[in-house]
């Protein structure tokens, strides 16, 4: 019997913080309360968090995944709004068709959305650093009039702004954006308007400060990165960027093990390991046994941060547990 080749040594190193952050949490336990507590259905108005396998777990449970409010029937199961917040009109709509629904948007995405509106009512154009179409900056932008608030998505953009009122502007700012990136724009911007009001705390969420943070910490240490999550999650995009600028030798975002590519990986000895905020724990494991099947691996957790951030669910769910 012909002995096996050793396997060639790999030593992953996990970031931490990764993964789910309190406001993911939040949101699919208030999917999966209201599954429990009124049955399925259930309808979710776009994707409840950036994440196919989260989405196909909630699916499987009860949950139905619609683009817009008119895709519902008429029916008396609950409708949420996902984590990243909705323009005011979708629950305006959804009161006139007397829906039950019930927000899942993050706290911390809430707080920017209250920032928005009080400075508009102050009578202060608002900046909003943010990507064009992602659900976040759609919900902000809709908390006000339309034309209230101006998009700045790069440096450039900052430089090339003309407000209508230099002496009354406000920015806020998408909270899953790259600190980096975010903090030159906010350079210009005070540079350029030195009256510019700034959120009274960091918009920029503890937790996409965090991850970014931790991948800042393994990068130079490893030859490349791997971060967990989807391509259309701006935090996950973001971490992958920032151990690209870093250095790594190889910087890549999987959804899961399949997307591992074992061979493509044989030049590196150390592999960093991070996950979006929308990302579940057990796809970090699923890559971790990938590449357990074609290395010899050790794995290390570098710890950057430590968590503990929980949000309430809303009342009507909290009525059910106390119940």
């Amino acid at each position: 019997m012909t002995a096996q080749a050793p396997k060639q040594p790999l030593t992953l190193k996990l970031c931490a913080p990764r993964g789910f952050c309190a406001g993911v949490s939040r949101a699919i336990q208030i999917v999966e309360q209201a599954l429990e507590r009124y049955g399925a259905p259930v309808y979710v108005r776009h994707e409840i968090v950036h994440n196919k396998y989260v989405v196909d777990s909630l699916k499987q449970k009860g949950a139905i995944f619609v683009d817009e409010l008119d895709e519902i029937p008429e029916t008396d199961a609950p409708v949420i709004f996902s984590a990243h917040g909705v323009p005011k009109k979708v629950p305006a709509a959804a009161a006139s068709r007397g829906l039950f629904f019930l927000d899942a948007t993050c706290p911390l995405v809430s707080k920017v959305h209250k920032e928005t509106i009080l400075h508009h009512r102050r009578g202060k154009e608002v900046v909003l650093i943010g990507h064009r179409g992602h659900p976040e900056v759609v919900g902000t932008m809709g908390q006000v009039p339309d034309g209230s608030v101006h998009l700045v998505e790069t440096v450039e953009d900052a430089r090339t702004f003309q407000p209508k009122s230099p002496e009354a502007l406000a920015f806020t700012t998408q909270t899953t954006l790259s600190v980096d990136d975010t903090a030159e724009i906010i350079a210009v911007l005070t540079e350029r308007f030195p009256d510019i009001t700034a959120p009274h705390r960091e918009d920029i969420c503890y937790a996409t400060t965090n991850r970014q943070a931790a991948v800042k910490a393994v990068a130079p240490t490893v030859d490349a990165m791997v971060v967990v999550g989807a391509p259309n999650s701006s935090n996950t995009q973001r971490l992958r960027e920032v151990a690209e600028r870093l250095g790594c030798k190889r910087s890549v975002l999987v959804q899961r093990a399949d997307d591992i590519d074992a061979a493509s990986f044989a030049d590196f000895a150390t592999i960093g390991i991070s996950a979006g905020a929308s990302a579940p724990e057990v796809l970090v494991e699923e890559i971790i046994d990938a590449f357990a099947r074609h290395f010899d691996v050790t794995v290390e957790t570098v710890v950057t941060a430590e968590e503990s951030m929980v949000f309430g669910l809303p009342r009507e769910l909290r009525e059910g547990v106390e119940a």
